[in-house]
């Protein structure tokens, strides 16, 4: 059907976001098979780190105190102080009265107690349902570490993730704490010494082909700090150069780089304690170029990178750029960065991933995303719309199911 005016364009564009059916790249959700690892509920929102945060800024309370109450108490503690005793203003309390509305409940109630009634009598598998039929969810991309304990023994049990959950192999430990990975790799009956000798890259890639078997990750993926260098003289390089890079090059699998961070600036607030900083994206450049027929995925942490990131992904095709990661998750700075990469980029790149932590922000993340998302595209087709060019309702379609979710998997899925 053509679109004939910027009336219909509005009306088609909007549609085509509201009704497509996401994959959501990155995620640190589980399937109902991991038990008590996967979050959900009125609780663990309330608790979810970004509030945490925000709730030390209207408070005098000790952190060991705050600490040391239970979850429900924490949650208490949360709810009155920044919705009750203030307006919810900010991105993260908004998102919470997002998810109440999108359940159907009440938020102009402020009645905890009855969310939390509503809550208890769900079942975790039904819920997922719920939620991902909320949030117009196809499929989630988990992070999966093989050197967290817990989450190994439920995969080492033969745990199989559900319909719609695919795994990424989490390689932070490998990749940012030698020692510590070498005391588990030792643990796990892998050989390994302090510098990188034949027996150890062997053992490594025994290490990672082990848990590509175990796991079938989408891609591999580590989360770098602000002064993230390469190339350099630090075990991180040789274990890129000798290990990661040529098991992905073998198995045509991506590495996802999440570059920006600065971890337990304030340790006191634990997971809401780290920070973001610039960084030089030459590291960036330098991958790509140096490994042509390895592909990466990438976002930055700092706004004051993403014009750089965007001009260096125009001239590898080997990176792929996604999402408004973590301190970028807010309205405005998607609206930014989305504008700012479909000039540069066309549609190449994936506009957003949730990073959600509790199952239930899928419903906040992606219904203010897609409000954005939408937004920037009817501009775009507006511009053309004016310049004399002329649409179908199918063409935009198209365009939207390669953004929320095509363009990713024909990047993990091509041959470079």
């Amino acid at each position: 059907m053509p679109v004939n005016n910027s009336y219909e364009l509005k009306r088609f564009v909007d549609s085509a976001v509201r009704e497509v059916r996401v994959t959501d790249i990155h995620t640190h959700l589980y399937s109902a098979q991991f038990d008590d690892m996967l979050l959900w509920g009125i609780d663990d929102l309330l608790t979810y780190h970004y509030l945490v945060a925000e709730f030390f800024r209207y408070t005098s309370m000790p952190y060991e105190d705050f600490w040391a109450l239970a979850k429900q108490e924490q949650a208490d503690l949360i709810w009155q102080t920044l919705f009750i005793q203030a307006s919810p203003v900010s991105e993260a309390t908004r998102g919470v009265i997002t998810v109440l509305k999108g359940l159907g409940l009440d938020p102009g109630a402020r009645d905890l107690e009855a969310y939390r009634t509503y809550f208890s009598g769900l079942r975790t598998e039904d819920y997922i349902k719920t939620v991902f039929e909320v949030a117009r969810i196809k499929d989630v991309v988990m992070t999966n570490d093989p050197f967290d304990d817990e989450e190994c023994l439920k995969w080492q049990r033969g745990i199989q993730a559900d319909m719609g959950f695919h795994s990424a192999l989490r390689l932070d430990v490998l990749l940012n704490d030698w020692q510590l990975a070498r005391i588990k790799l030792g643990k796990k009956g892998y050989l390994t010494s302090e510098i990188l000798d034949e027996q150890t890259i062997a053992e490594v890639k025994r290490f990672l082909l082990y848990w590509v078997d175990k796991m079938n990750p989408i891609y591999m993926a580590v989360s770098l700090a602000s002064d993230f260098a390469y190339p350099d003289d630090s075990i991180r390089t040789y274990l890129l150069e000798e290990c990661i890079l040529p098991v992905c090059r073998q198995l045509n699998m991506p590495l996802a780089l999440m570059i920006g961070t600065k971890r337990s600036v304030n340790p006191d607030l634990r997971l809401a304690g780290d920070s973001l900083g610039k960084s030089d994206i030459s590291a960036l450049e330098n991958l790509c170029s140096s490994y042509p027929n390895n592909k990466f995925m990438v976002t930055m942490l700092a706004r004051e990178d993403q014009h750089e990131l965007c001009v260096t992904a125009r001239k590898f095709k080997n990176l792929m750029v996604f999402g408004s990661w973590w301190f970028l998750n807010n309205p405005s700075l998607i609206e930014e960065i989305t504008r700012m990469r479909m000039e540069l980029l066309g549609l190449s790149f994936i506009p957003q991933h949730s990073d959600a932590r509790v199952l239930d922000q899928l419903i906040y993340k992606w219904g203010h995303s897609r409000q954005i998302i939408a937004s920037v595209l009817y501009d775009k087709y507006k511009d053309l719309l004016d310049a004399g060019w002329r649409f179908t309702e199918e063409e935009i379609i198209r365009d939207v199911k390669y953004l929320f979710g095509g363009s990713f998997w024909e990047f993990t899925r091509k041959a470079l």
